[in-house]
C-alpha cells in the first residue's frame, strides 16, 4: 500500500482513535523513555500512579492487541515494547515535535495532548486545521472548499507526522486490522487519563 492509500484507508479514523488514547501514549512513551517495566509487585502502578487500575489494564490490553508491548509474566522485565511499539514511540515523538514547533494545540500543551491533537489532525481537512489553529481549539470537520489551501494551510499540515504514521503502518500493516473497539465505556474511562 502507498502512503496515500494508507492514510485514506477506511479504518484510519479508528486507528487514530486507538493510537490517541492518553494512557496508551503514556504507556508506550514510558517504556520507550525508561525501558521495560519490571515484574516486581507495584512497578506498573508506581509508574502510572495517577491512572486507575482499569485505565491501566485497558491501555495494556489495547497495546497487546495491537502488538505494541510484549508481556511475559515470568521474565524480570514484564512489559517491553515490541518492534512495532518502538517504531510507534518514534512516530509519537515526531508528532509531539511538530506540535511543539507549531504551538499546537496551545503553547503550554503537554506531550500526550500534543500527540493526540496532531494525530487527529491527520484525519482532518486543511481548512479545519487552519480554523482550529486560529481558535486554539482541536480541529473539527469544516465545510470549506477543497483546493482553497493557502501557504498558512500547508504549514499546518503535519507532513512529518503523516509520513511517520504512514511508514509505521506500512511496516506494521496488521494494525489496520487490529483496531476494532473493545468497549466504549472502557475507552471513555481511558480518555480521562490524560
Amino acid at each position: 500500500m502507498t502512503r496515500t492509500e494508507i492514510l485514506n484507508h477506511p479504518h484510519m479514523v479508528r486507528v487514530i482513535s486507538a493510537l490517541s488514547l492518553p494512557a496508551l501514549i503514556r504507556l508506550v512513551s514510558e517504556i520507550d523513555d525508561n525501558g521495560p517495566i519490571s515484574h516486581r509487585r507495584g512497578s506498573l502502578q508506581s509508574a502510572f500512579g495517577d491512572l486507575t487500575v482499569n485505565q491501566l489494564r485497558y491501555a495494556i490490553d489495547v497495546a497487546r492487541e495491537l502488538g505494541l508491548v510484549h508481556a511475559d509474566p515470568q521474565a524480570p522485565t514484564r512489559y517491553r515494547l515490541t518492534e512495532a511499539g518502538e517504531d510507534l514511540a518514534g512516530a509519537y515523538d515526531m508528532a509531539a515535535r511538530w506540535a511543539r514547533t507549531h504551538q499546537y494545540p496551545s503553547p503550554t500543551s503537554g506531550f500526550v495532548t500534543r500527540v493526540q491533537h496532531t494525530l487527529k489532525l491527520l484525519t482532518q481537512p486543511t481548512a479545519a486545521v487552519r480554523d482550529a489553529d486560529r481558535a486554539h481549539k482541536p480541529a473539527v470537520l469544516a465545510t470549506g472548499h477543497p483546493g482553497a489551501e493557502t501557504d498558512a494551510d500547508r504549514a499546518l499540515i503535519p507532513d512529518a507526522a503523516k509520513a511517520a504514521l504512514a511508514e509505521w503502518l506500512q511496516t506494521h500493516p496488521h494494525i489496520l486490522r487490529s483496531t476494532a473497539p473493545r468497549s466504549s465505556h472502557a475507552a471513555q474511562d481511558l480518555e480521562c487519563a490524560a
